[in-house]
C-alpha cells in the first residue's frame, strides 16, 4: 500500500497538515489537492482546533503542479484541455479555502517552495521559512506563465516585485522572501515547523471566537474601498465588543488580572 499523500497531526488545538511526497517534491497532483481540500472541510467544521501549521516531507516543501500527470492528459481527445481546466479549478479552490477557514493557516517552508507551491505559501495567512528556503514562479521560463500563482502573489507583494518574480523566474532566498513580504520569519533550516508550531500554540491560547472573527474580517475588508472597509469593521468590532471573550478579556485588564 501506498502512503498517504497528505498526513495530519492534531496536538492542544493545533492541527499540523504534511504534504507527503516527498520523491515528487510535494508536486500538487490532482490526489494531493483533492487530500487537501477534503482535509480544509473537515478542519473548517473542527471546532477543537483552533490553529494549522502546513508543512511538507523531504527536503523540498512544493514544487508545484505535477508535470508529468498533467502531460500525461494530452494524450485525451481535445489534448488535455478538460483536464487542465478541471486540475486549475481544483487547485485555485484549495488556495481560496485557506484565508476562508476559520481557524489561521502558518506555512513552514524548507527547500523550495515554486510555482503552486510559491502560491500555497503566499496564500497562508502567516509564513515561517528556514534559512535555506527558496522561493519562486518559474513557470516563464518552460513557456506556462504562472498566471494562477500571480493572483496570490499579487496580494502579497507590490506589484513590481510580483511582476519580477513573475517575469524572471529567479529564485529569491529566504531573507529576500521575508523583506518582500512573502514570509513573516527566517529561523535556521531545519526549524521551521518547530517554529510555526510556536506560533500557532500562541494563537490557539487566544479565543477562537476572536481569532475567527478578525481573521475573517481582514479578508473582507481587503476587498473593499476605504470608507466601506471602515464601515465594516466598526460593525464587526461592535459585535465583538458584545461577545463574552471581549467582555471577560477587557474586565480582566482593567483589574489586572490574566485574562481566561
Amino acid at each position: 500500500m501506498s502512503d498517504p499523500l497528505l498526513l495530519r497531526d492534531d496536538r492542544d488545538g493545533v492541527a499540523t497538515l504534511t504534504l507527503n511526497r516527498p520523491r515528487a517534491r510535494n508536486a500538487l497532483s490532482h490526489a494531493l489537492l483533492t487530500a487537501l481540500s477534503e482535509e480544509f472541510a473537515r478542519l473548517s467544521a473542527d471546532g477543537s482546533v483552533r490553529a494549522v501549521v502546513l508543512a511538507a516531507d523531504g527536503p523540498a516543501f512544493c514544487a508545484g503542479h505535477d508535470l508529468k500527470e498533467m502531460t500525461a492528459y494530452r494524450a485525451e481527445a481535445d489534448r488535455g484541455a478538460a483536464r487542465f481546466k478541471e486540475l486549475f479549478d481544483l487547485c485555485s479552490s484549495v488556495m481560496m479555502a485557506i484565508p476562508a477557514l476559520p481557524q489561521p493557516v502558518i506555512a513552514a517552508v524548507e527547500g523550495i517552495a515554486t510555482a503552486a507551491g510559491c502560491q500555497m505559501v503566499a496564500s497562508c495567512d502567516l509564513a515561517v521559512a528556514g534559512e535555506e528556503a527558496r522561493f519562486a514562479t518559474p513557470g516563464v521560463q518552460i513557456g506556462l506563465f504562472c498566471s494562477t500563482p500571480m493572483v496570490a502573489l499579487s496580494r502579497n507583494l507590490s506589484r513590481k516585485a510580483a511582476m519580477a518574480m513573475l517575469l524572471t523566474a529567479e529564485m529569491a532566498d529566504a531573507e529576500e522572501a521575508r523583506a518582500l513580504g512573502l514570509v513573516n520569519r527566517v529561523v535556521a533550516a531545519g526549524t521551521a515547523l518547530a517554529a510555526a508550531q510556536d506560533i500557532a500554540a500562541g494563537i490557539a491560547a487566544r479565543s477562537a471566537y476572536t481569532v475567527r472573527v478578525g481573521k475573517r474580517a481582514f479578508y473582507e475588508q481587503l476587498e473593499m474601498p476605504l470608507a466601506e472597509a471602515y464601515a465594516h469593521a466598526g460593525r464587526v468590532m461592535t459585535e465583538n465588543m458584545l461577545a463574552r471573550a471581549a467582555e471577560d478579556g477587557i474586565a480582566a485588564f482593567l483589574d489586572r488580572k490574566a485574562a481566561r
